[in-house]
């Protein structure tokens, strides 16, 4: 099949560079794999010859987690337009760990004009990821360092020069809530309900700037925290549960109140910032779906126990992604796709 497209001369070529690149026919079945795709993936192209991406292989998904395979794949798109696609995904390592890759898709026509195949170059770009992330941050620490009056000067005269303030980001959003609290506010006094989320939160705080998050805000006895790094947002869940929570409820125990039981959640994707509200009053604040998933993986999560979703899991380092083991799935409400949960061992 490979030499109906391909003289030996073109695949030797297609073989001889760094990227990945692999053709697949009209149902979408893997009929050329290049010796860079094999270095990127770790599949082998004995390995992934004659089936498609879906059958365990690469399994896509995009940023926000949306599976592709079964879905809004790019590959279906140009079969159907012929129109040339480019996107960000994450494919699946052969190890089981996802990673970042820039990819573009073009058809391939017969002397008739038909489409008859589609190509895919790849090339991951984990390292590229690694570096925006890295300047957000430091743009960020740089604010720690500018009075408030001067950085919203600044702000103020960027936003003026625009329609509006609202831009997508791509942000790792964590929800955390209090276990019970419902319970705890018919059995206890508002001050010492009230006194209770004030420590909680305050530590939850501290230990989000720590780790160059931002608290969004707090709801009730929930709080909503943005971070530009999943790494970041893992570590801070991880220090809140595991550290800080304990010592906290040692504390409370001394001086014999009940233990505070939380629950996180931890989605990645696009979202929207920007200023919501009034001209009177308005906050900096993110929505979208990516926003409402982390909602949902939050109240799925186990007491006291961190539960975050694939595109989530897809941005981790190795040493933290192996912290992790398979949780099982949720439906969003009013949506067909189901979401892969991680939860924390």
């Amino acid at each position: 099949m490979e030499h109906q497209f391909l003289s030996e001369c073109a695949m030797n070529l297609l073989d001889s560079i760094f990227d990945g690149v692999y053709i697949v026919d009209p149902d979408r079945k893997i009929i050329f794999w290049n010796k860079g795709a094999e270095q990127i993936t770790g599949y082998k192209r004995e390995e992934v010859m004659g089936f498609s991406c879906k059958d365990d292989i690469l399994n896509h998904i995009d940023g926000d987690g949306n599976l592709l395979c079964t879905g809004r794949c790019p590959i279906v798109k140009v079969f159907e337009t012929g129109e040339a696609q480019t996107a960000k995904v994450y494919p699946l390592h052969r190890d089981g760990k996802r990673f970042p890759v820039k990819t573009h898709i073009s058809a391939i026509r017969n002397e008739q004009g038909e489409i008859v195949a589609s190509i895919e170059v790849f090339r991951d770009i984990s390292a590229e990821e690694d570096y925006r992330i890295l300047q957000e941050k430091f743009q960020r620490l740089i604010q720690r360092y500018v009075s408030a009056a001067t950085y919203e000067e600044v702000r103020h005269l960027a936003s003026s020069n625009s329609l509006t303030t609202t831009k997508v980001r791509e942000l790792t959003i964590m929800y955390l809530d209090v276990v019970g609290f419902t319970t705890f506010t018919e059995q206890n006094t508002s001050e010492e309900a009230v006194q209770m989320l004030n420590d909680l939160f305050g530590v939850c705080d501290v230990i989000t700037r720590e780790s160059l998050g931002d608290i969004d805000k707090f709801v009730g006895d929930a709080l909503m925290a943005t971070f530009i790094d999943a790494n970041d947002a893992v570590t801070a869940a991880d220090r809140i549960l595991n550290l800080a929570l304990p010592e906290l409820n040692l504390q409370r125990k001394k001086q014999g109140k009940e233990a505070i039981h939380i629950r996180i959640g931890i989605n990645s994707g696009s979202v929207l910032q920007g200023d919501i509200g009034t001209k009177e009053r308005s906050d900096l604040t993110v929505i979208g779906d990516v926003v409402n998933t982390a909602s949902r993986i939050e109240k799925a999560a186990d007491t006291d126990c961190l539960f975050i979703s694939e595109s989530t899991a897809s941005r981790l380092n190795m040493d933290i992604y192996r912290q992790f083991e398979p949780a099982g799935v949720i439906q969003l409400r009013g949506k067909e796709r189901f979401i892969q949960l991680f939860r924390m061992g």
